[in-house]
């Protein structure tokens, strides 16, 4: 009888303690406030597709060396002119010498007025992000293709959720968020590269995963070495499609 007359004591007495404690720790609302370090300071553009003070510009429509090269390292062999670079059927790719990882990429491209061909074969270029994994661009006003094809898609592996295409002539944006994978020893994803894509303001790819890099031919499955950071590549498909006001963000 002592021993329950006890015990019944001791929980009382804990319940007491306890009870105390929550009182004497009961929030503020100054406690969940965190002021250090201040956030920095980044000055927009005047509009949205304006490089903000923290970016780096990789085309100003003026000079495409400072910041490109072909894929041998050499000259790049794109036409510049009228603000924008076109590309020239033949000389391959150009890519950033700069390399990436994580980012915020904004770049503005126009498949030729001049209608030609259909499916694949009309205004198709690429954006190829650490230089493996591709964002189509194509001409597809009025022109269908295979889905996870088109402007927009994560090429052969995520359609976009909508086609937001302008007309053949018209300058269009790609406002691109990525996040770069990381891997485990043996070189398999310990998470996947993620990408999220605005077509002219309008959300076509959110945040999804990639199953590895572009493949023309079979499945998307990781095959290549783990790498780091690279660079941004954009594609000669043999089509005159120009690009302009390309700035990126490293986050």
């Amino acid at each position: 009888m002592k021993n329950q007359i006890l015990t019944v004591l001791l929980l009382f007495i804990a319940v007491f303690v306890v009870a105390q404690e929550e009182e004497s720790v009961k929030m503020r609302p100054e406690m969940t406030e965190i002021w250090d370090p201040e956030i920095s300071l980044v000055t927009p553009g005047e509009t949205p597709m304006d490089a903000p003070s923290d970016a780096i510009v990789l085309f100003d429509g003026v000079d495409l060396e400072n910041e490109w090269t072909n894929d041998k390292g050499e000259k790049p062999g794109w036409d510049v002119a009228n603000g924008c670079v076109t590309v020239k059927k033949g000389t391959g790719v150009i890519k950033t010498k700069r390399v990436f990882n994580d980012f915020q990429l904004h770049i503005e491209w126009r498949s030729p007025a001049e209608v030609k061909g259909k499916s694949q074969g009309r205004g198709n270029s690429g954006i190829f992000l650490q230089g493996i994994y591709e964002v189509q661009v194509l001409d597809n006003f009025d022109n269908r293709t295979y889905r996870n094809g088109q402007a927009g898609s994560l090429y052969k592996q995520h359609p976009p959720l909508v086609n937001a295409c302008k007309a053949p002539g018209v300058w269009q944006t790609y406002d691109i968020i990525y996040t770069a994978p990381r891997f485990n020893d043996d070189g398999t994803y310990f998470t996947p590269p993620t990408v999220t894509v605005l077509h002219n303001g309008v959300l076509v790819q959110n945040n999804v995963k990639l199953r590895g890099p572009t493949e023309y031919i079979g499945i998307p499955e990781y095959t290549v070495k783990k790498h780091g950071a690279a660079p941004l590549v954009l594609q000669d498909h043999g089509n005159p499609v120009s690009y302009r006001n390309i700035w990126i963000r490293e986050l």
